[in-house]
């Protein structure tokens, strides 16, 4: 059976093709034979990797392969200390590695529990409950409120049947189910008004099912097999440390090769040279590079974690930094997820609602002032509106679990909540926002009767009795079969014959607010006698008014997305929502400011792949998707080279949110299996908090780009500190032991503290750097071949000064361009911390962990030119004041300028910046 049809078809022809008697079910050997041929109603899942291999897989990494080599020389020169250090390093990547693969196992484990554990089935006429996994085409399951689909089905049977499908559809409404035929056949998820679909919740009502599909056949299932095939890609920041590793290691063994041949060629001993070579190699391979890259994404997820994002991967953090596009699901992401009565009309007139979701405070103000000091003024019609709303309801308002009449006893907690149908919370809200309580009118009056909502009848009864013993009938419904059932209208202490000039003023304004993407309810009274009939009580009633509700937009949302602006950063809305929707949430989030950038599933459904890929640029809002819909759209996106960021909750999200560069889930609303698919959970489900972590993503980078700059520069100096002297056939100046101590004391913790450091002012006025950039673009390499140049002629000048002063030798030549190595590199970490700043702008105490570092390296320095015991291990000598002078002028010389300049620079800018204003 085609799938997409069976809402077309009656339930009647399905049972016949399915095998079925409706009422009896099916027998228990034909249940044994469709076992045999559908298989178990389970979600299945792909083959798995071991947790062996998966560790194993860690050790292949190109950079891994390196770091081991580094250890083996490092142990094979006896640098015991240096070797535990890298295989500590080897060790700490493998695990986190494993750790994150894992975990990402789980996501099909987490789909398997939003299924229904058991089902109510009729099987041999009798009504028995089972275990869902032995459900199968054919099958007749009882459906009632609070029940999880277990399976696809064709409703049979439905009586006030409503079924929450916002996993699926994103929908935050419940959706009326029926029973008929659906003619058209090519309609979305959300528009099946006779299909339910596994994982869904009934919400109201009860009914009856034909199951149709199950497993892996069912709608759920797809999203499930959609899971499986999508491919694990790397991140920006793999790549580019794959790339850089690779690029170093070849050119630091060719320099380190010719460096050894330069020194056999002019004479010196095979081995000296054998080992200044290794010793070189270890220095300028920056072992500590993915270690360094570790630290800075981790203490970046602590960052994020106080700011309410969560990270499941560590390297998710720098792929968001770089994300050009966000899409995100609207209801409960860019919205609220709760029902707001925004706008009532009545007498005539319009009267806004001020406050929204849950929380019952607000005001009245007539249309257009907002003025706290005139609230709308009080009136009759309003106030019996607004009685209506209240008792015409069977939700309930609570605080943490506690109901409304709980609260008049004294008992307050903390938030607002609503347990039943969203339409009726809203309008029950929206009465407490002005002080009219359902439990304070029914002191006065009683419910004695109830004409319960119907999808034909479209419209909801309830009999109140006073004290008196008068009874009133309060009707809410669908404005335009209200108004056939009205006779009257009530205006100022007094009731008006309801004129055909009169209903279409109301059907007018009913139309304004469909416009504006607001649900309207009409309400109505009458009084009734006790011998009414039922069909009396819903007609002849007295119109009040008009009440216009919508899922309204989270506060905070319109500001993160104008950030998300400046940034560069395209904010996309997906959702199974209607387009008029869809498309007044846009505008007033300022997403789209035209009708041109909004397209529904259906108009996708039309077109290709490719005709996709040319409009993606400028599509903003896309309205009525389903799953297969939004895993198109990031796929068209990242076609089109985009670094793609996926925000969403429920089901149907999962596979768009795995799929894109950067998956974001909702930590409060979010199902288990979009947080196992994701990257990162906002723990607050507040949009918002993506610009926060946009903002730290970027500053993660840009931190990696600090000490990326400052070990390849120091590395450089290093190497060319050597190969410079062996081309002008000079001595050693430095021994193996001194280049592996440099390599401890300036490569360790500055770098560190580099990965630390606090994100640059105008970090979020930038545009995202291009997807395929270079980790050396922007003037990178150029900085630090010039002062890794400046390093290594700086350190080769000070070895021929030292050779040179009176008592000048080869140890004290030695140590002066030792201490030189080391701190040209202290000085330049702090030229590190801006790409754009220099030295007096970026705050030398900005950073007290780059503070503490530099101390520390220092006093290691000192200690191996001063401390006795150390001198003969280091061949060093103590250093006089001369020396320091010299030392301290070359070191610090390059920094001091390049700010000073800096500094001139800047302030003439903003001198000339003056003068034309």
């Amino acid at each position: 059976m085609n799938r997409r049809s069976w809402h077309a078809r009656s339930w009647q022809s399905l049972a016949g093709e399915l095998g079925v008697d409706i009422r009896k079910g099916l027998h228990l050997k034909e249940v044994s034979r469709r076992l045999v041929r559908y298989g178990h109603n389970v979600l299945a899942e792909k083959k798995k990797t071991s947790p062996l291999k998966m560790l194993v897989a860690q050790f292949k990494d190109f950079m891994i392969v390196v770091l081991i080599a580094a250890t083996v020389i490092s142990g094979l020169m006896g640098e015991i200390a240096d070797a535990v250090t890298i295989m500590a390093i080897i060790i700490l990547n493998a695990i986190l590695g494993f750790v994150q693969e894992f975990r990402a196992e789980k996501s099909m484990e987490a789909l398997k529990k939003l299924t229904a554990p058991e089902a109510r089935v009729v099987r041999e006429g009798r009504e028995e409950r089972i275990p869902a996994r032995d459900l199968v085409p054919g099958d007749i399951v009882v459906l009632e409120t609070g029940d999880k689909l277990p399976a696809d089905v064709r409703l049979v049977e439905c009586v006030n049947l409503e079924i929450d499908e916002a996993t699926l559809t994103g929908e935050s409404a419940p959706v009326k189910k029926m029973a008929g035929v659906l003619i058209e056949e090519n309609l979305g998820l959300g528009d099946r008004k006779n299909m339910a679909y596994m994982g869904t919740v009934i919400t109201r009502g009860r009914g009856r099912g034909l199951v149709v599909t199950t497993a892996m056949e069912t709608e759920m299932g797809q999203i499930a097999g959609m899971i499986q095939e999508v491919e694990e890609e790397t991140t920006p920041l793999q790549r580019r440390l794959e790339q850089l590793g690779r690029y170093l290691v070849v050119l630091c063994l060719v320099i380190c090769a010719a460096v050894v041949a330069t020194g056999v060629w002019r004479g010196e001993s095979v081995y000296e040279m054998f080992l200044a070579g290794i010793s070189l190699a270890v220095a300028a391979i920056p072992e500590g590079l993915p270690a360094i890259v570790t630290i800075a994404l981790a203490v970046g997820v602590q960052k994020m974690i106080r700011r309410n994002a969560i990270i499941r991967k560590l390297p998710a953090v720098e792929t968001l930094g770089c994300a050009t596009v966000i899409c995100s699901d609207k209801t409960g992401t860019l919205t609220q997820n709760q029902m707001t009565v925004r706008k009532l009309y009545t007498g005539s007139r319009f009267v806004e609602i001020t406050g929204e979701g849950y929380n019952p405070k607000g005001e009245l103000h007539l249309e257009g002032n907002r003025r706290q000091d005139k609230p709308m003024p009080w009136s009759e019609p309003l106030n019996q509106l607004l009685k209506v709303a209240a008792l015409c309801n069977n939700s309930l308002l609570k605080k943490q679990g506690v109901t409304v009449a709980g609260l008049f006893r004294g008992r307050a907690e903390a938030a607002w909540d609503i347990e039943g149908d969203p339409t009726e919370g809203a309008l029950l809200v929206a009465a407490a926002k002005t002080g009219v309580w359902r439990e304070v009118l029914e002191r006065r009056e009683k419910r004695v009767g109830e004409l319960p909502f119907d999808s034909e009848r479209k419209r909801m009864s309830v009999i109140y009795e006073d004290s008196a013993g008068n009874r009133l009938a309060y009707v809410k419904g669908a404005p335009d079969v209200m108004l056939r059932l009205c006779d009257t209208s009530l205006g100022e202490g007094r009731q008006m014959r309801l004129n055909e000039g009169m209903k279409r003023e109301i059907l007018a304004a009913n139309d304004r607010m469909a416009k504006e993407a607001l649900r309207v309810i009409a309400l109505a009274y009458k009084e009734i006698s006790w011998e009414s009939e039922v069909d009396e009580v819903e007609s002849g009633l007295t119109f009040l008014g008009l009440a216009g509700m919508i899922d309204p937009p989270r506060p905070s949302a319109r500001k993160a997305i104008e950030v998300c602006k400046r940034a560069g950063i395209k904010p996309v809305m997906i959702t199974g929502d209607h387009r008029l929707t869809a498309q007044a949430v846009a505008g007033e989030l300022g997403i789209a400011e035209r009708s041109g950038q909004v397209i529904s599933g259906a108009e996708l459904d039309e077109m290709d792949d490719a005709a996709l890929a040319r409009r993606v640029n400028d599509l903003a809002v896309y309205a009525r998707v389903s799953p297969k819909h939004k895993l198109r759209i990031v796929k068209a996106l990242k076609q089109q080279g985009h670094v793609v960021a996926m925000t969403g909750d429920g089901v149907n999200d999962a596979p768009a949110v795995k799929e894109a560069d950067i998956g974001v889930s909702m930590g409060k609303t979010g199902t288990d299996v979009t947080k196992e698919a994701s990257a990162m959970v906002l723990a607050d489900d507040n949009f918002a908090t993506i610009v926060a972590a946009v903002e730290e993503g970027r500053a993660i980078y840009d931190n990696i780009r600090k000490f990326i700059r400052y070990l390849l520069s120091c590395n450089l100096g290093e190497v060319l500190t050597m190969f410079l002297a062996s081309l002008l056939a000079m001595p050693l100046p430095l021994l193996p032991i001194q280049i592996l101590w440099v390599n401890l004391v300036t490569d360790g913790l500055p770098a560190m503290a580099l990965g630390v450091d606090k994100a640059e002012p105008d970090i979020m006025q930038r545009l995202p750097r291009a997807p395929k950039e270079s980790v050396f673009a922007r003037g990178l390499a150029a900085k630090i071949l010039v002062r890794g140049t400046i390093l290594g002629l700086g350190s080769l000048l000070v070895f021929v000064i030292g050779m040179l002063m009176p008592g000048g030798d080869i140890e004290l030549a030695r140590t002066m361009a030792f201490s030189t190595l080391v701190f040209s590199q202290l000085f330049h970490v702090l030229d590190c911390k801006s790409e754009t700043r220099g030295i007096f702008e970026v705050g030398i105490f900005s950073n007290p962990y780059l503070v503490g570092a530099i101390a520390i390296s220092t006093t290691m320095q000192l200690s191996a030119v001063y401390l006795p015991f150390m001198q003969p291990i280091f061949k060093t000598v103590a250093l006089a004041g001369v020396h320091w002078a010299v030392i301290l002028a070359v070191a610090g010389g390059p920094s001091l300028l390049i700010g000073l300049h800096r500094s001139i620079k800047k302030t003439a800018k903003q001198k000339i910046a003056y003068l034309k204003v």
